[in-house]
């Protein structure tokens, strides 16, 4: 168990650095939108705390896009502000700050996949329609060996947490903390870092589309937790996933639309 925890969520996180620097900020955020952390720590918590446990965190995952959106939305919103646009702690703050904000609300949510869905479709809307748009042309983007390990870390120290900490947490919390915005911290960052605000919009309109993917795994997997068992709940929702982000890469061409704009809008590279 402790291998599958160590290795499992940070083999996904370098998959997904290698088909970003591969097919371009929007993809990778629409990969992003696959459960690829979330799904594999629901999965154990599964595994050590029962299928009831389960399907309640499944819940919660659903909820969580709302806070992973407020993240996403605070982020870019705070990286393009002119006297700013350098400086990527403010930005991160700006996008914990709002992650914590939201998710400290979820928690409170009746139980029930419904109020999940409401809550998540609410944030997508908001983010669908407000997030901000590139502005120009953006680089490919690179991934060096220290982003990473950078990312492999992360990935084995989240599970870790979440697992571990699962039984003090509750279902709830441990929902929703499986859905703390690890790949868009190293993915926002990174790309701010090395390409400035356009990659970092184009990558989070990716992630907006990669929505649905998410939701339709935790919705599969809590409707037959119940009745047909682990390896089949999670089967039939990996697959309900694969299906589902197939239907919307048609929806890419937009999540990375460009629009014209004045240059002092855009957020500088940082060295």
């Amino acid at each position: 168990m402790l291998a599958l925890k160590l290795a499992l969520v940070p083999a996904f996180l370098v998959s997904l650095a290698l088909a970003a620097r591969v097919w371009g900020p929007a993809v990778a955020g629409w990969l992003a939108g696959l459960p690829v952390v979330a799904g594999p720590i629901v999965l154990l918590l599964v595994l050590e705390r029962g299928a009831a446990f389960g399907v309640r965190a499944c819940a919660a995952s659903i909820a969580a896009i709302a806070a992973s959106e407020a993240f996403n939305f605070a982020y870019a919103a705070t990286c393009r502000r002119p006297r700013w646009e350098a400086r990527w702690p403010l930005a991160l703050s700006a996008g914990l700050a709002a992650w914590l904000m939201v998710a400290a609300l979820l928690v409170h949510l009746p139980d029930g996949v419904g109020w999940a869905f409401g809550a998540a479709g609410v944030a997508v809307a908001i983010s669908q329609t407000w997030l901000p748009r590139a502005h120009g042309p953006v680089p490919a983007a690179r991934v060096t060996r220290a982003d990473l390990v950078l990312r492999m870390a992360m990935g084995a120290a989240l599970t870790l947490a979440v697992t571990q900490l699962s039984a003090s947490l509750g279902a709830a919390w441990s929902g929703v903390l499986s859905v703390f915005p690890l790949l868009g911290i190293v993915l926002a960052v990174s790309a701010q870092r090395a390409h400035g605000a356009d990659f970092v919009a184009r990558l989070m309109r990716g992630m907006v589309v990669g929505r649905a993917s998410f939701a339709a795994f935790f919705a599969v997997a809590a409707a037959l937790l119940p009745h047909a068992g682990t390896p089949a709940a999670f089967g039939g929702a990996a697959l309900a996933s694969v299906l589902v982000q197939g239907m919307t890469k048609r929806w890419l061409r937009g999540a990375g639309r460009v629009v014209q704009t004045t240059p002092d809008l855009h957020c500088s590279s940082l060295p």
